[in-house]
Formats: structure tokens, sequence, C-alpha cells
């Protein structure tokens, strides 16, 4: 996250929406552009650098899954998904491609507004304060070895090929080896989702995770589930 004040890029092709969260976020005190498509929207962010992106999925040309995309190959600002498609795969696909949150229409502005601090502030929390201060640590178990500071997986010298959000799901088990933790307790930790209610989507991405560390030569089993109680990774 920059610093100043925080610019918000809002996405949606319903003008009415557009005006609304604008509106609003400005009164917030926010700085504050718009796009009606996703080409604009991606023009947009190629020109200007936002802390934020408030992304309707549902757009004309190219939709806000393919805009997410195309913005995770070159920045990791956060993205807040908005659609009318209330429903587990729709959010377990934006989480997926790196979005950060996800909120279902009709919303009401606080809601917004809360979402929009939480992620600006976890933005501004993750961010390094000097190029030679790179956050992280480097962690083992499971004969794994993970460095939060290059975003990088290794077993037996091998790189572990890992989506950001797999990436994160691991480094968060790896903290508390041999511990179990909920549902709820990754979906916060790891990702920082404090708002989605519906914790399957944890179980996806630990069959995700499980099948990418088989592929490198981990046993798949170390990520143990503890049935009516969440997962933990062997020490």
């Amino acid at each position: 996250m920059t610093t100043g004040t925080a610019r918000i890029l809002v996405v949606d092709d319903e003008d009415s929406i557009l005006e609304f969260v604008s509106y609003n976020l400005k009164k917030e005190g926010y700085e504050v552009q718009t796009a009606s498509t996703g080409d604009e929207a991606l023009e947009l962010a190629a020109a200007h650098e936002f802390d934020l992106v408030i992304l309707d999925i549902m757009l004309p040309g190219s939709d806000g899954y393919e805009v997410c995309r195309k913005l995770r190959v070159r920045s990791e600002v956060p993205v807040l998904f908005l659609s009318a498609r209330d429903t587990e795969l729709d959010k377990v696909v934006g989480l997926e491609l790196g979005g950060d949150d996800y909120l279902a229409k009709p919303f009401g502005i606080r809601e917004l507004q809360a979402r929009v601090k939480a992620l600006l502030r976890r933005s501004a929390a993750h961010a390094p304060t000097h190029p030679d201060q790179l956050p992280g640590e480097r962690l083992e178990a499971a004969g794994i070895e993970l460095d939060e500071s290059t975003h990088e997986a290794h077993f037996g010298g091998a790189l572990i090929d890992l989506t950001p959000r797999e990436f994160e799901l691991l480094a968060t088990l790896m903290r508390y080896p041999g511990n179990v933790l909920s549902r709820e307790q990754l979906l916060k930790q790891a990702w920082g989702w404090e708002y989605l209610v519906e914790t399957k989507t944890v179980d996806t991405h630990i069959k995700r995770l499980r099948d990418k560390l088989a592929a490198a030569g981990v046993d798949s089993a170390v990520v143990e589930t503890v049935r009516g109680y969440g997962y933990r990774i062997q020490a």
C-alpha cells in the first residue's frame, strides 16, 4: 500500500453501482477511479498504482476473473470481488485466482467499508518498510522447507509448485506443526478472510495442496484431517 491517501479502482458495468460505491468511498477520504469494462480496468491498472481494486465479476469483454488473473501476473494489489452470484464455487474460483475477498450483491455500504478497511490494513501490514527488510520466516516441517520472504517451498531440494493461496495455507499450517487449526482459523490466518462463512473453501484448497505436495514427492498424508476439528501438518 502506498503512503498517504489510499487509491481505489472500482470496476462495474452498472453505473448505479459505480456511483454508489465511489461516492461513499470518497466520503471516507479515499481517492477513487472507476472503470466499466475489464479492458478499461486493466489499462488503468497498468498506468496507475492502486492500493485496492473492487471488481465486479460479470463484465463485458474480459470478466472479473480474467481481470484478476492478469492483474496477478504483475501485481499483488488486494482484490475485492463483487458479484450477484453468491455460490461456494464462485468464491473458490475467485480465491484461487488471487482474489482477497468476495462480497455478494446487494450489499450495504457499512459492510463494504469494513471490507475495504480490513483489506487495506492487511495489505499495509504485509508491505516491507525497506527493500533490505523483507518480511517473512523460514519454516520447516515434515521435510518441507518454506521461505516466506521468497514465497518458495522446497522438498528434497525441489521446488513445490504452489499458487499464492496454497503457499499461504501451507505456511500457516507449518507455523504450528503438530497442532490442529480449525477451518475458521485457517481462513483468517492464511488469507485474512474474516467475513467468509463457507468454510468448505478450506477443504477445497487442502485437497489441492495435498495434490501439489504429492506431485513434489511429499506424502500427502503429512497434512492430516482431524475430523470435527480441522487440519494439522505433521511436525
